[in-house]
């Protein structure tokens, strides 16, 4: 299902969009002070705290992990005035896993990673160029874990008798797929367990370079997902309504925020030709489909998407 538009309660990004200068600082009492620069020009120390990692989606009662926000820079938490003033960096030097987006990362005392990574996420569907300046936005997201990233497993294959070509993948934490447990009729999660997957083509009918092609929303209990490049229609409220072509690329992109207050994290994907049944193209498929029956069964709304 594709998401039409911003997710409402599945993400950490700050309230402040289009952040420049962004700064990361953690003290030893396992806060972050994040500083930037406003849109306007004015200069903001934002506290943050209170959360790592994420919960598995075994019990939607139990609330997923989320961050505590001061914006009044400690005044809100402490009733100090310029609390900002007196923080103490005692963050070393990042050594974690490589990051997608970062603006900004650090070791904290614990061993523990915070990171800030800044990203589109906004981005209109099917190749439409952002008519908007939401749209256009970019997003701060702060992020804090221990232990290895969110893993986004991915494969491509050709579909609908060699017809079109597809994306497909799984997307998993400490082991575990990740999913949530209520959404719109869109697709857009609304809870903080669920999570979208950004799919990105390159150099296609869209024209040169990258553009958004797709959210497809994680699905519940597998935590799968999978896209083919076909003909469609755009969303209500788009500037023109006639059907899209479809637009494989070059290369695929696929982007999604990590469960709880784990990192955005990326996988790439080199694209595939048009399909001519060839012996090579038959194994290519043959390995694609031992790909899809490791993680991706039994997820029937995939199911047509197959191929084989």
């Amino acid at each position: 299902m594709l998401v039409a538009g911003r997710p409402a309660s599945a993400s950490e990004p700050l309230s402040d969009l289009n952040a420049q200068n962004a700064r990361l600082a953690v003290n030893r009492k396992g806060e972050a002070l994040v500083t930037y620069t406003r849109a306007d020009g004015t200069v903001r120390h934002v506290l943050v705290w209170g959360a790592i990692n994420a919960c598995p989606p075994t019990d939607s009662s139990v609330p997923q992990v989320h961050f505590h926000y001061d914006y009044t820079a400690g005044w809100g938490k402490y009733r100090k005035p310029r609390y900002w003033r007196t923080f103490r960096n005692a963050c070393r030097p990042y050594d974690g896993p490589g990051l997608v987006y970062e603006v900004a990362a650090c070791k904290a005392p614990d061993g523990s990673y915070w990171a800030l990574q800044s990203w589109q996420r906004g981005l209109p569907l099917l190749g439409f160029k952002p008519w908007t300046e939401a749209q256009k936005a970019f997003e701060l997201h702060v992020s804090h874990w221990s232990g290895p990233l969110p893993q986004l497993n991915v494969g491509i294959h050709w579909t609908y008798g060699g017809s079109a070509v597809g994306v497909f993948g799984q997307l998993t934490y400490d082991g575990q797929p990740v999913h949530g447990f209520h959404s719109t009729a869109t697709g857009n999660p609304n809870d903080r367990y669920g999570r979208a997957v950004y799919i990105d083509t390159q150099d296609s009918v869209y024209g040169p370079g990258w553009a958004r092609e797709a959210g497809i929303l994680v699905h519940s209990l597998n935590g799968t997902f999978c896209h083919s490049f076909v003909p469609q229609k755009p969303f209500p409220g788009y500037p023109d309504q006639n059907i899209r072509p479809a637009a494989p690329g070059s290369a695929y992109r696929l982007t999604v925020m990590g469960p709880g207050v784990t990192p955005v994290v990326q996988t790439l994907l080199a694209g595939l030709p048009g399909w001519t049944g060839s012996a090579s193209q038959q194994q290519t498929e043959h390995e694609a489909l031992g790909l899809w029956d490791q993680f991706m069964n039994p997820d029937s709304r995939c199911a047509p998407e197959k191929g084989g």
